[in-house]
């Protein structure tokens, strides 16, 4: 087996090649001044090959993973692996209005054409039951950082109460609460469009409580920091956020600060100042 990493995710998949004991390339990428990318490969590869890169900010990258995974089968990979531990365009799997795509399932189609097996971390799956529905590869593995996140919050100090800022997010609050021996309570989500949410806080004395807001995604940050303000409102002490994916538009930060969030933190999945857990040992297990 060999590992290839591209330029804007290089630690975190040689982490990985590391983890499984495997060789490491980083595979060379120019951009030219048009916007075409030119990619080299090592020129001999193994028969599997597994192409590590995160798939935030997406469009450029779904085409270089066209022509990496292009590349690698005419250089001898018969067998190829995506870990890709943020999966992108999973959210719309159901057209709305007349005449809109239905993301999921043509870019799951499209990265299902390229390679044998998908790895990946917490989807954004919502009607669609499995990562196997909406990306229909051989073999498609959805791991969860969950686990790692309630042992990250084991080895701190205090006894905060997680909250998730919506039904969604209870699958990860309760894995989250059940490895770190702590309480959780799930709030109710009205969205009103895409930067504006209703919360309504179910029925309990959060008075001078120090909270942990868990979910999946933080991207504009409206969600959560519309639950920091109810709970800072409902007279809880400290509100702290932790997430697997740090998209992180470029105003969340300031949105989360000015209502009241005091420490964010997040898995590699996204490379951000805020990342305190690696996931290639996560990564690596899936593999083997």
């Amino acid at each position: 087996m060999l590992v290839l990493g591209f330029p804007d995710y290089d630690r975190q998949a040689s982490a990985l090649a590391k983890a499984l004991n495997a060789p490491y390339r980083l595979i060379e990428l120019h951009r030219f001044p048009d916007g075409e990318s030119q990619l080299r490969l090592p020129p001999a590869l193994p028969g599997q090959v597994v192409l590590c890169r995160s798939l935030d900010r997406p469009n450029g990258k779904l085409v270089e993973l066209l022509l990496a995974a292009g590349c690698a089968r005419q250089l001898g990979a018969s067998q190829l692996i995506l870990v890709a531990p943020y999966l992108c365009y999973m959210r719309q799997d159901k057209a709305f209005r007349t005449g809109e795509a239905i993301s999921q399932q043509i870019v799951g189609n499209f990265l299902a054409g390229l390679f044998d097996t998908l790895v990946t971390v917490d989807p954004h799956l919502h009607r669609v039951h499995s990562l196997a529905e909406a990306v229909p590869v051989r073999r498609a593995v959805a791991a969860s950082a969950a686990p790692a996140m309630g042992a990250f919050l084991a080895t701190r100090t205090g006894h905060p109460l997680l909250v998730g800022p919506d039904a969604e997010s209870e699958q990860w609050v309760r894995t989250v609460a059940e490895r770190a021996s702590l309480d959780y309570v799930i709030a109710h989500k009205t969205r009103r469009g895409d930067r504006q949410v209703e919360i309504r806080l179910p029925e309990h004395d959060y008075t001078g409580t120090d909270v942990v807001l868990v979910d999946d995604v933080l991207s504009t940050g409206q969600t959560l920091a519309s639950t920091a303000r109810a709970l800072r409102e409902s007279g809880a002490r400290q509100v702290d956020v932790l997430v697997t994916h740090a998209l992180i538009a470029s105003d969340a930060l300031d949105t989360l600060r000015s209502a009241g969030v005091s420490e964010i933190w997040s898995s590699d999945s996204i490379p951000h100042p805020s990342n305190v857990l690696d996931l290639a040992p996560l990564l690596a297990s899936a593999l083997e």
